[in-house]
């Protein structure tokens, strides 16, 4: 550990200082593109706010300009901390993998004796899993949370000595912390792949899977509103179709493949792992949507505007990070 804040320093402080120089063209042709489309639907979406008719129509209209304002901000700031390097992308994953567990807490009845076991999931565990993203300390990254904290976790409830709901509490917290810091936490940690022929460009890596996950929302939600007839899971989510999901996921694995060559991926590698990301961004979007249903509540939140709350934002990327991860790993460091 002694070894760590070395390490740490050299790893952000170069890394952050090598990407500030080079500013890939890429990533910055990338976000224009990014630029264009929002330029895009915000007139379409302020023209279509004209020409509406009817009550309906017009609140579909004012929730889509909604999300769209909220694109701006939050494209903003992804491409900010982007051009920050490392250092910036681990601190906008690290604040919004607390601000999802605190969304995701204020669902879940606790009790006195679990006030301390979250003390040490937001204050300790969470900064930790990004300090070894950080270092690179890819070993104990992948199984802190899943067998340390996961053993931690009811054995500090344990010692409070309240034992009613004891599984059904610490198993909420254990699921909580899995998805909303140890699942995030993989999209950063694909900056610490080493790829060879690929040094100093794994941003675009990120990139590539949060605008995958993100389109594949987007038009699901789209496409579900203009063609949407047949619902997936009524009970769970009623506004989830299966045309929208269809749209979305085929939209999103063209999205992808026609990204190959900002990738180190082969076209067809990146058709298949673009299919994989939406599916499981599908399926997270779902899951979570199923907990919401169950609290009895809309969105997890209220802090983006059209969204509902942030990790109603990024409940896809949460289940789509630790597979897109593991895929890039296999098949691109030796």
């Amino acid at each position: 550990m002694t070894a760590g804040w070395p390490m740490l320093k050299a790893s952000l402080g170069g890394a952050t200082t090598r990407f500030a120089r080079t500013h890939d063209p890429v990533l910055l042709f990338l976000f224009g593109g990014v630029l264009a489309i929002l330029i895009l639907a915000s007139a379409i979406g302020l023209l279509l706010q004209r020409t509406a008719i009817g009550d309906r129509a017009r609140s579909t209209i004012d929730n889509l300009l909604a999300r769209t304002r909220s694109w701006w901000k939050m494209c903003a700031i992804f491409a900010l901390t982007m051009f920050m390097g490392p250092a910036g992308s681990l601190l906008l994953f690290a604040l919004l993998s607390l601000l999802a567990m605190r969304e995701y807490m204020t669902l879940i009845p606790t009790r006195p004796g679990d006030h301390r076991t979250l003390l040490w999931t937001f204050f300790i565990i969470t900064p930790f899993q990004y300090y070894l993203v950080a270092i690179r300390w890819y070993g104990f990254f992948v199984i802190m949370i899943p067998a340390i904290a996961f053993l931690f976790i009811p054995l500090r409830i344990a010692v409070s000595g309240e034992t009613r709901h004891f599984l059904e509490r610490a198993a909420k917290i254990q699921f909580g912390i899995m998805i909303c810091v140890y699942c995030l936490s993989y999209a950063p940690a694909l900056l610490m792949l080493r790829i060879p022929g690929f040094e100093s460009r794994n941003a675009r890596l990120l990139f590539f899977l949060v605008v995958v996950t993100q389109i594949s929302d987007v038009l699901k939600y789209v496409f579900g509103k203009i063609f949407g007839r047949h619902r997936i899971v009524p009970r769970v989510s009623p506004s989830k179709t299966w045309e929208g999901f269809i749209g979305g996921v085929l939209t999103a694995t063209a999205a992808g493949a026609a990204l190959w060559r900002i990738t180190p991926f082969k076209p067809l590698e990146a058709a298949w792992v673009s299919l994989l990301v939406a599916l499981l961004g599908a399926a997270g979007g779902l899951v979570m949507s199923a907990i919401k249903r169950d609290a009895e509540v809309k969105d997890f939140g209220g802090m983006i505007e059209g969204h509902g709350g942030v990790l109603d934002r990024i409940d896809s990327l949460c289940f789509a990070a630790p597979a897109f991860f593991h895929v890039a790993r296999y098949l691109l460091v030796p």
